[in-house]
């Protein structure tokens, strides 16, 4: 049998494969009037066209917990109840055609009121649709970036309060798994790294202190939903400047704290938090980070970064580099990706029934 098509249990969820579509931002969602942040419908037909391809879990983009928490005026958010509507057909559609629905709880931090890329992705003025960056310390992203609002501890709170209350929104909209997003440079990754936190208080100085953050986050969503939640952290295992900075070693402790205070998935990614930083990409770039933590924190991990083929996500799994196979750009190509990853693999995987007279149109292998 398959490894790649075989269930996995996470609390009181079960995954129907171990294909994850990974959470991408569609810059899609309206800027402004009553449906703020909500889904529409090219969210509808995004992830329901992934949902009928077969992947076992969907994991909605990142989704702010509040409205400076996006990146751009154009992000999903989940900070009210007007934005439930919305959500609740993403999740229902989902479910219908057998994925698991999970969202991406997200803060921007510095790297937030930004455009959308394909209209050039620099910083919005708060004069128009954007509004000021907030961050662990006043360190811009990169020379064209604002410089941030240092949060006081009172603000850092109320952070904490924001992704607990989406978390809450979130198990009322119908999703089933929960990731909270702590890398790419975004807030909970700008804590971890010296390289964006300078603080001198609690929140800052040692390693300790400067994963505090995430770790209340973590703590406090862990209390507010049912222990049948599962719960995943996504990392950037490294900051690719190694041995300053966010490094490898730092993601392997952080990931046995996460295991200890009720982190079921860590999914691992890398990078993003500094500009210019030469990254090593290639197939499967990032998966010998997903091994290790998974190896020596003792935690169960999804692997990430150009994963394409079939056959190359179904040696992960052989290899015990991860748990979970997270797919990205190739799910923007091929929504139907996991029907073919079948026929290569030999695994069943059951379609629409109105696409089922396709059956015969490609013999496994193909």
């Amino acid at each position: 049998m398959s490894l790649l098509f075989t269930p996995m249990t996470l609390r009181g969820v079960t995954l129907p494969n171990r294909i994850v579509m990974a959470p991408m931002c569609q810059y899609s969602a309206p800027a402004e009037g009553p449906l703020t942040g909500s889904p529409v419908d090219w969210h509808v037909q995004h992830y329901g066209a992934r949902a009928v391809g077969g992947a076992g879990l969907i994991i909605v983009e990142a989704t702010g917990v509040s409205p400076e928490g996006r990146i751009s005026p154009f992000d999903l958010g989940l900070w009210s109840e007007e934005q439930l509507a919305g959500h609740r057909r993403l999740t229902t559609l989902m479910t219908q055609h057998g994925a698991v629905p999970g969202i991406q709880l997200a803060h921007a931090g510095r790297k937030a009121s930004t455009d959308r890329p394909w209209e050039g992705g620099g910083p919005l003025s708060p004069d128009g649709l954007g509004w000021e960056p907030v961050g662990p310390s006043p360190v811009a992203f990169d020379e064209t970036s604002p410089v941030p609002h240092e949060l006081t501890v009172e603000e850092i709170d109320g952070v904490v309060a924001q992704f607990v209350r989406s978390a809450k929104l979130a198990l009322e909209a119908g999703y089933q798994v929960l990731e909270i997003h702590g890398a790419h440079g975004y807030l909970l990754h700008e804590f971890l790294s010296p390289d964006s936190n300078r603080r001198t208080d609690e929140y800052g100085g040692s390693f300790d202190n400067r994963a505090r953050l995430l770790l209340r986050v973590v703590d406090q969503v862990r209390a507010a939903v049912p222990d049948t939640t599962p719960l995943l952290v996504r990392v950037s295992a490294t900051d690719w400047v190694e041995p300053d900075g966010w490094t490898a070693d730092d993601s392997v402790r952080l990931s046995g704290l996460l295991r200890e205070h009720g982190v079921d998935v860590v999914h691992v990614s890398t990078g993003g938090n500094l500009p210019d930083v030469r990254i090593p990409v290639g197939p499967g770039y990032q998966v010998p980070f997903a091994e290790r933590i998974r190896k020596e924190a003792e935690v169960p991990t999804a692997a990430v970064g150009m994963v394409t083929e079939p056959e190359q996500a179904e040696a992960i799994l052989a290899a015990d580099q991860a748990d979970l196979v997270a797919l990205a750009r190739i799910l923007l190509l091929e929504p139907y990706w996991p029907q073919r990853a079948a026929r290569a693999l030999g695994a069943e995987l059951a379609g629409p029934d109105q696409y089922a007279r396709a059956a015969s149109v490609l013999p496994r292998g193909a």
